[in-house]
């Protein structure tokens, strides 16, 4: 008998499954293809922890595999002598969030470990921030993002806040490796847990501790109550956990006239008004927009389900709504805060920002006009914090916003993840400035370009599901990669980065310098023409994603330039 075949017969039989468990089990038992995708191997814990679709077995979310990456968790934090540091769990609003939550206290009370344990759903950012405030060693937060209903996730996040450093999660690799997943994890009851005091529940008094610092963070306090009297301001939380203290936090800095979704106001894990909930996509503001139409707003601001990510739409010159993407907003965002610090003669010492190294390079032109030093760092909000990190450690600069093309803002060290709470705070703020200068977001964008030059920044995703997807994933990587490409549609290869290589390759001289960045499957690849194309494989979907950072005199320019690429390298 193959092996996957022993593991499913193995759950199907054990008194570790319930008997809804085993019958969802029973009900693929001559389906081998399900089988092989449950059974052939567990969910892999990487650096952004585990993410998978809710389902029995070992490739899944689960409440087992919650418990069995938990375990490991445990030892880790064994293994570091810090077990008396306690751990923070949050989860969001998806099915199952606050049931893997409490699963996850259930172990980490078994082994030693006291946790602090939210009450109630909140957005990813106060669970960093809490881990930092009550100095625990490590935190748990249940959630997939925005990623689709079905799916869940487990992020796991180390004392500086922010998500745990590869070395970390290879050790936590590594123990699930040696661990039977039924016989050697141990939990106590949560009620039992709870009772006896060894479970901590958070409220609202963390609430405002953390609003306390994101308040903080405005650069123009005034800004939103100057024009209070005309500012009006749609949002939505997309039935997530943004639904309480974005509003909240936007009512504190003077908005007068917010505008809430009410059918997406409600928290439901099965997102009934989405199809998938992100604010990325266009579709997500659709109710939005239909509001701010009727009270005549010019913005509609929505976060994704763990209110970390943020999107907007915006109204432009004709009356309808364009979509400001996360290259854009972060460049806006960046322009705004620089600018603002100018204007009121309160730049700050040493000033720097940090962006990815598939993110917009209009922020570099950003903040070379304005003095400022850029950092680039690896995909992962983590290496943003790591720059924070090595600052505080040197004891001088001062941060002053991390970004990444995927929507996630962060201004202040308060959190060392992406935060669409104080995001949207900002673009409040931000929204309010060029209100008062008679302009809208759009407006902003289309002044920022005539400075800096027309951008256009796309990505292609290219999904490799099945059994066969990680080959198919490697294959294409490595075509890639060797050899190097000498012209993508006609036009010249002057650097490639090979960050698995750790080493960027001038192709006209041949000589290589280093990253100086941890490795990482990812290839670059700069051209004559100013472009920048960026290829690596998804650390949580079967899928390589191809980032397009073009430059041009206009819109019709760069999509031209972007539809040959697409061409020459078959995506």
């Amino acid at each position: 008998m193959e092996e996957y075949l022993k593991q499913y017969h193995r759950w199907l039989t054990s008194d570790r499954l319930s008997r809804e468990e085993k019958a969802e089990l029973e009900a693929i038992r001559n389906d081998d293809t399900e089988l092989r995708l449950r059974f052939s191997g567990y969910l892999s814990f990487g650096t952004a922890g585990l993410r998978g679709t809710m389902k029995v077995g070992m490739n899944a979310m689960n409440v087992h595999t919650v418990a069995y990456a938990t375990q490991a968790l445990a030892e880790l934090i064994r293994r570091e002598g810090k077990t008396a540091a306690g751990v923070v769990i949050a989860y969001d609003c998806r099915n199952n969030s606050r049931l893997f939550a409490e699963t996850a206290a259930s172990v980490l009370v078994a082994a030693g470990i006291h946790v602090y344990f939210f009450d109630e759903l909140r957005p990813t950012p106060e669970l960093s921030f809490a881990l930092r405030q009550l100095h625990c060693v490590a935190g748990i937060n249940i959630t997939a993002s925005h990623n689709p209903k079905q799916y869940n996730g487990y992020k796991a996040y180390w004392e500086d806040g922010a998500q745990l450093p590869p070395e970390h999660a290879d050790v936590v690799a590594g123990v699930m490796a040696g661990l039977d997943i039924f016989e050697d994890v141990h939990t106590v009851p949560f009620g039992e847990a709870l009772s006896a005091g060894k479970i901590t529940l958070l409220g609202r008094d963390m609430d405002e501790a953390y609003l306390s610092q994101v308040i903080r963070q405005a650069v123009n306090p005034r800004a939103v109550r100057d024009v209070a009297d005309s500012l009006k301001i749609v949002y939505s939380p997309l039935h997530g956990t943004g639904y309480r203290l974005v509003p909240e936090i936007l009512t504190r800095i003077g908005l007068a006239h917010l505008y809430t979704v009410p059918e997406q106001m409600v928290i439901d894990g099965n997102f009934p008004t989405v199809a998938k909930p992100n604010p990325e996509y266009r579709e997500a503001f659709e109710l939005g927009m239909v509001i701010a139409d009727r009270v005549g707003s010019d913005l509609v601001i929505a976060t994704d389900p763990d209110a970390d990510r943020v999107g907007v739409v915006s109204r432009t010159a004709d009356g309808s709504f364009a979509t400001i993407t996360g290259n854009q907003m972060g460049a806006l965002l960046l322009d705004y805060i620089l600018t603002a610090y100018e204007e009121t003669g309160t730049m700050p010492p040493c000033p720097y920002a940090v962006k990815t190294i598939v993110t917009t390079e209009l922020a570099a032109e950003i903040c070379a006009a304005h003095g400022v030093r850029m950092h680039n760092v690896l995909t992962g909000f983590k290496f943003i914090g790591e720059v924070i990190k090595d600052y505080e450690a040197k004891g001088y600069g001062t941060f002053v916003l991390g970004f990444e093309e995927s929507y996630g803002y962060l201004k202040g060290t308060y959190a060392r993840d992406k935060d669409a709470v104080v995001a949207s705070m900002l673009i409040c703020e931000m929204t309010a400035y060029y209100k008062g200068r008679g302009m809208t977001l759009s407006d902003a964008l289309n002044a920022l370009y005539q400075r800096y030059g027309y951008r256009y920044e796309a990505n292609v995703e290219i999904y490799m599901e099945g059994l066969d997807g990680p080959a198919r994933m490697a294959a294409l990587m490595d075509s890639l990669r060797a050899p190097v490409p000498t012209q993508i549609a006609g036009r010249r290869v002057v650097k490639c980065g090979d960050y698995q290589k750790a080493e960027i390759t001038d192709c006209l001289t041949g000589t290589a310098e280093p990253t100086n960045l941890p490795k990482s499957n990812v290839l670059s690849f700069t051209l004559d023409s100013g472009d920048v194309i960026v290829a690596r494989p998804s650390g949580t979907e079967p899928k390589i994603k191809f980032y397009f950072m073009l430059k041009g005199k206009d819109k019709a320019e760069t999509e031209a330039k972007m539809a040959e690429y697409r061409q020459a390298l078959g995506v």
